[in-house]
């Protein structure tokens, strides 16, 4: 198998979501996604990219982490997270993320939920999303993928819908989520102009809206166990803005 990847972007900035939200994080955004969840806000990384050796992907990531190397702290910083896309499409994600552990980086996977994890090196921190319904894609969540987490790993629900929130409450119920790991409720952001892309889903019918502040109230009225987030990135920086 060849050593190479297709790569969308790689770049340093503060990691916006997870709890590890506000830290320095080297991104490396993979090409490809096999999901179209209507609130996608990266779908330029469906097919924009460019090919690319293990080795130029490495190098990258050192020459940006190398101004932290002489910091001192908890977790070596920056943070490395491997995105989509659906990164774990690429087989060779699975060989990254190994020497990215193996060079000495907290590295974190940000993946849909709907790709087989067992796979993936056991240092890696995964933040694994579970579809809901108004992404149009709840259908191929990959349950199996829940025995593989551990409490080093994240779950994500992205709320777009009052009927979201009502369907992650009764799976977090069902499966003792909490049990598992940390929870996160984001509220998806609805899309700029410029970040439409005809190929998404759109949000099945019936479906209500929820404000960031009813989704906020919401959670705290029945008591869940979740992290509420927002996308700090888009907070700091233009939402459609790449490379942040």
């Amino acid at each position: 198998m060849s050593d190479t990847l297709v790569v969308n972007e790689i770049f340093l900035s503060l990691q916006g979501e997870s709890t590890w939200a506000g830290l320095p994080c080297v991104f490396v955004r993979l090409t490809a996604c096999h999901l179209r969840c209507s609130y996608c806000d990266t779908a330029y990384a469906f097919t924009e990219g460019r090919k690319q050796t293990l080795n130029e992907v490495l190098a990258r990531v050192r020459e940006l982490a190398k101004p932290f190397q002489s910091e001192a702290g908890p977790a070596r910083l920056p943070l490395v997270e491997v995105t989509g896309g659906e990164p774990l499409l690429q087989p060779n994600s699975l060989v990254l993320l190994k020497a990215l552990c193996d060079d000495g980086f907290t590295v974190l996977l940000e993946t849909s939920g709907t790709v087989d994890l067992s796979g993936v090196d056991a240092r890696v921190r995964r933040i694994m999303d579970l579809k809901c319904p108004a992404s149009g894609e709840s259908d191929r969540n990959h349950w199996p993928n829940l025995r593989h987490l551990r409490h080093t790993d994240e779950i994500k629900f992205v709320i777009a819908s009052q009927e979201d929130y009502h369907w992650a409450r009764k799976i977090i119920a069902e499966r003792n989520l909490a049990r598992l790991c940390p929870v996160l409720f984001s509220w998806a952001v609805p899309l700029l102009q410029a970040q439409q892309n005809r190929s998404l889903n759109p949000i099945p019918a019936g479906h209500t809206p929820i404000t960031r502040q009813q989704l906020a109230e919401r959670l705290l009225a029945d008591a869940l166990p979740v992290r509420f987030q927002v996308q700090m990135h888009k907070i700091i920086w233009p939402a459609d803005a790449r490379g942040v």
